[in-house]
């Protein structure tokens, strides 16, 4: 969906999976600034919004998701993995229980696969599934922010700030008055700074949650059964993950960002050595500079300094090798 937003001045939109909102609106580091600052408000409205309602709502997800949720109190924001049978990462949901529905949003263009999945997996338990993207937007309000939620709004809030669940025909009389807005170039660069992956960027098909360091945050080693647990055990009791997730300082110099995908080598190897992992997210900090996400192998020495692409970096450990 293409934003209404994007009519603001200044704005220029994002490319790829995050098409439809702006980017940034002519100020990439104020735009950080502010929100680092606990104020303004990022358009998030492409991404996906599903709900689940009935009885049995938490009682069925809590089969199916990574997390414990078959008591999670309402208003207690979670997050969730749903797993291939061989425990690779397919789904990321970001949940809130309102007392009476599930709320959960999604990566942008994800939601029709996640409801065909849970359709499928109905059985007879009392529980309706829908994709209310078309009618609700997700809002983002940084950590720190004082800006009154507007009522009957369902809100998931995190460490990281608020996440609201705003109807979309309210959208724009909400950014005229909660303003100014922040592109998601800006969102993007706190996130890399926190070390939060995110589906499609640090992920891909064979991408297991102890990677990523999902386990906790959305996996719960002590619930029951689910798809793709068996790997989760087993990696968890016997082994470790092939892959680790690591936060990159990249040499300022360079004019150009590595883009996802670059190849990440041995410093001492040279930009000829062999690959040992690859750039998923980069951006621009206001304060620490160039930075990225990447995927590296689990031998990598975790105080080696590496290449991404030809661009010095220096990496800090996310997930212990």
């Amino acid at each position: 969906m293409k934003s209404p937003l994007l009519s603001l001045p200044g704005a220029v939109s994002a490319e790829g999976v995050d098409e439809g909102v702006a980017a940034h609106y002519g100020d990439l580091f104020r735009e950080q600034r502010a929100l680092a600052a606990g104020t303004g408000f990022v358009d998030l409205s492409h991404r996906g919004v599903v709900t689940v309602t009935g009885d049995d709502r938490l009682a069925w997800l809590h089969l199916l998701l990574t997390q414990h949720v078959s008591e999670l109190p309402a208003g207690r924001a979670t997050e969730a993995l749903i797993l291939s049978a061989h425990g690779h990462i397919e789904h990321v949901l970001y949940l809130v229980d309102d007392g009476t529905t599930v709320w959960a949003h999604v990566e942008p263009g994800t939601q029709d696969a996640l409801i065909a999945y849970l359709e499928s997996m109905k059985f007879f338990y009392r529980v309706e599934v829908a994709d209310r993207t078309a009618d609700f937007a997700l809002v983002h309000l940084p950590a720190g922010s004082i800006t009154e939620v507007p009522e009957g709004v369902v809100v998931r809030e995190t460490a990281y700030g608020r996440d609201l669940f705003l109807p979309r025909a309210d959208l724009e009389s909400f950014a005229a008055q909660h303003g100014p807005a922040a592109g998601l170039l800006a969102y993007e660069a706190l996130r890399v700074e926190h070390h939060r992956p995110r589906l499609g960027f640090e992920t891909d098909h064979r991408t297991i949650p102890h990677e990523l360091g999902w386990i906790g945050t959305a996996v719960h080693l002590q619930k029951g059964c689910y798809r793709g647990q068996e790997t989760v055990a087993r990696v968890q009791n016997l082994g470790k993950p092939p892959r680790r997730l690591v936060f990159l300082h990249l040499d300022g110099s360079d004019v150009h960002l590595p883009v996802p995908g670059t190849d990440i080598r041995l410093a001492d190897e040279g930009a000829e050595g062999r690959k040992v992992g690859f750039v998923t997210t980069s951006a621009r900090h206001h304060e620490l500079g160039p930075v990225a996400l990447a995927l590296v192998k689990r031998n990598v020495p975790a105080d080696a300094p590496l290449l991404a692409g030809e661009t010095a970096a220096a990496q800090e450990v996310v997930v212990e090798p």
